[in-house]
């Protein structure tokens, strides 16, 4: 069984090629150049690029075509595919790839809505390649994929709400409202709906990065031992703030901090901090 995803997964470069995942393109347009988000632009590139720009960026998803090539190309050497995406709530990707799937016949793919994005997205895609090469059945994988989006959360907050009211992300009067009075939302992705849902706000970027270590203790209790990967947009000092709070009151499995990709970074601007987070236990069950 061969692992699709889209650039909306942010995935070390280094599991993906151990695992031989393959990735659909997510691009992103800053003034008069498109790039492939993820190949042919670094997050720190794109960070200063959007810094100096006067423009906003605009993102596209992978199309049909894109999709049916990748199929049947994998389907020569392999036809039984999981195709596993970035949240159908937040972005068409998903209905991309079921199109495509129904015109290539001779590949059998199967697909999953991670109904979230950036570290949580690609921990599922991380798991699903370890079950595989574990041999667990299709059946099997997709039960837990279910159980780890239904343990894990996603939650970020941004410097500026700008890029959110551009992307259509949020309400524009709930936006307009918060930045005129300097608020800063904590933002998590809706398990039912796969879209963005407000968890907390606070007055400073600081305080609001404080508070997605009190979302913790609500969301799974200070006893729950937790796996915990920083995110980031340009802001590695703010993931920093997180990690010493979060340390004072959890017992956490670190993994590498993560600079979103550009395609996500383009929809939040500089100056995001958040987090993937879930407990040690339900990654335990996975293959070594």
């Amino acid at each position: 069984m061969q692992i699709v995803t889209d650039r909306g997964a942010d995935l070390s470069p280094e599991v993906a090629q151990e695992f031989g995942i393959h990735f659909t393109p997510l691009k992103v347009t800053l003034g008069e150049r498109t790039y492939d988000s993820g190949v042919d632009i670094t997050p720190d590139e794109f960070y200063s690029l959007l810094e100096s720009s006067d423009q906003m960026p605009i993102t596209s998803q992978p199309s049909v075509g894109e999709f049916v090539e990748l199929y049947r190309m994998l389907a020569q050497s392999d036809p039984e595919i999981l195709s596993i995406h970035i949240s159908s709530g937040l972005s068409g990707t998903l209905n991309s790839a079921r199109t495509a799937a129904a015109m290539v016949p001779e590949a059998h793919v199967t697909l999953v809505d991670t109904r979230t994005l950036s570290c949580p997205q690609g921990w599922q895609v991380e798991a699903a390649a370890r079950a595989v090469r574990g041999g667990w059945k299709l059946e099997k994988i997709l039960s837990y994929l279910t159980e780890l989006r239904a343990q894990t959360e996603g939650l970020f907050t941004v410097a500026t709400l700008k890029y959110l009211i551009h992307g259509g992300r949020i309400s524009h009067i709930k936006g307009l409202l918060a930045s005129l009075l300097n608020i800063k939302p904590i933002i998590g992705v809706d398990l039912a709906t796969g879209t963005y849902n407000q968890l907390g706000q606070e007055i400073t970027l600081k305080r609001a990065i404080f508070y997605q270590a009190d979302f913790l203790a609500k969301r799974f209790g200070e006893s729950t031992r937790l796996r915990i990967q920083p995110l980031h947009a340009n802001n590695l000092e703010g993931t920093e703030w997180l990690r010493e709070r979060i340390n004072q009151r959890f017992d956490v499995e670190w993994l590498p901090t993560i600079a979103i990709t550009p395609a996500l970074g383009a929809h939040v601007g500089t100056g995001l901090v958040g987090m993937a987070a879930g407990p040690v236990s339900i990654f335990q069950q996975l293959p070594a």
